[in-house]
């Protein structure tokens, strides 16, 4: 890949709304079958395949996509195959977008080879091929995505220090083979690497499963080790509850931007909740389109991958807690990313995401 291009996140003053969160916001594949091409003076047409349905994260950025095709007035038609599936799966979904001769495709890849063929196929008929999330090894594909070396690096760094440099974590990792979990792995531990007496007591892959989250932590409660502090990749409110429900130590826990999460640093605190938020925007999708565009009319960056630098919010400095403060909306369905727009990139407002409807 070539070199990377840093961006800024800009947080709007009012987030996200639960309406756009519940099942069914964003609907399955689109079946194929339409007319091929693109009529001139039409728009373009441009198909999006994700693998992971259900996951509050992955939801928002449907509904990015769909807003920010919506709002770009250049955008004819939106494919989207939105579904719980493997790289097999996934596959087939971007081959039928090929079929459907569609103009870009946005992918949250499998894997960072998992779908290289059929992208591959989809680079040589001449249709642009953005990854957003998570990256893809193809030279020739670009990249929107949050800096997730750094997520997982600045969100190890500051557990560490309220560690105090030493003691038990538990590493709750994202999904096993994920390109983003990889990455997340490497800012992990680099920052072990500068704290080399902190020991992991257990380690697990999530899938950023809420659910399957909540039983892997309460299986290490149930062994009665001791522990110093959590990391969790994006499964965060649930852990906290779960700490609770359990009577367990309250210890520091490092989390995403999710709405559930930043409530309970902001209300909780005197309850015994310590912890962190790493900013990993979903709006990574809608960025991704307006990439997408710019490269299909010719604008399109010397650099393949643009990043977005996160941030830490934690509830133990008043810098953190006025940024906490700031993003909060308990309006929010708890397991949303607060952020809704990429500074420079998105341009739908937020009636539009909310709508989470596209062309």
């Amino acid at each position: 890949m070539t070199k990377f291009k840093t961006v800024g996140v800009a947080l709007a003053a009012m987030m996200l709304a639960a309406a756009c969160a519940g099942p069914g916001t964003t609907p399955g594949a689109t079946p194929a079958g339409s007319p091929a091409g693109t009529p001139a003076g039409e728009g373009y047409r441009i198909g999006v395949s994700n693998t992971i349905a259900g996951n509050g994260w992955r939801e928002e950025m449907i509904c990015s996509i769909r807003a920010q095709a919506l709002a770009s007035g250049e955008v004819s038609e939106l494919r989207v195959a939105h579904r719980n599936t493997d790289p097999a799966g996934q596959l087939e979904d971007l081959r039928s977008l090929i079929a459907a001769d569609v103009d870009a495709i946005i992918v949250n890849p499998a894997g960072a080879d998992a779908v290289n063929a059929a992208l591959q196929e989809a680079i040589d008929a001449g249709i642009v091929v953005v990854a957003v999330d998570q990256a893809v090894t193809l030279e020739d594909a670009y990249l929107m995505a949050n800096n997730q070396e750094e997520y997982g690096y600045l969100g190890a760094k500051w557990l560490f220090e309220q560690m105090g440099g030493s003691g038990d974590v538990v590493y709750m990792r994202g999904a096993a083979g994920a390109t983003a979990d990889d990455d997340r792995d490497r800012g992990f531990r680099r920052a072990l690497g500068e704290h080399p007496d902190i020991n992991i007591v257990h380690e697990d892959w999530t899938g950023w499963s809420q659910d399957t989250g909540v039983q892997q932590l309460n299986a290490f409660l149930a062994t009665g080790q001791n522990y110093d502090g959590i990391w969790t990749s994006g499964i965060d409110n649930v852990i906290v509850d779960a700490l609770r429900a359990a009577n367990a130590k309250m210890v520091p826990v490092v989390g995403a931007d999710n709405a559930g999460f930043v409530q309970q640093l902001i209300e909780m605190q005197d309850e015994g909740v310590t912890g962190a938020a790493v900013t990993n925007p979903a709006s990574v999708g809608g960025a991704g389109v307006a990439l997408a565009l710019q490269i299909l009319k010719g604008q399109g960056p010397s650099d393949r991958a643009v990043l977005v630098n996160p941030e830490v919010w934690d509830n133990t400095t008043d810098a953190g807690r006025a940024k906490l403060q700031e993003a909060n909306d308990p309006d929010i369905d708890p397991t949303w990313p607060l952020g809704i727009h990429i500074e420079g990139w998105t341009t739908y407002t937020k009636d539009q995401i909310l709508a989470c409807t596209g062309p």
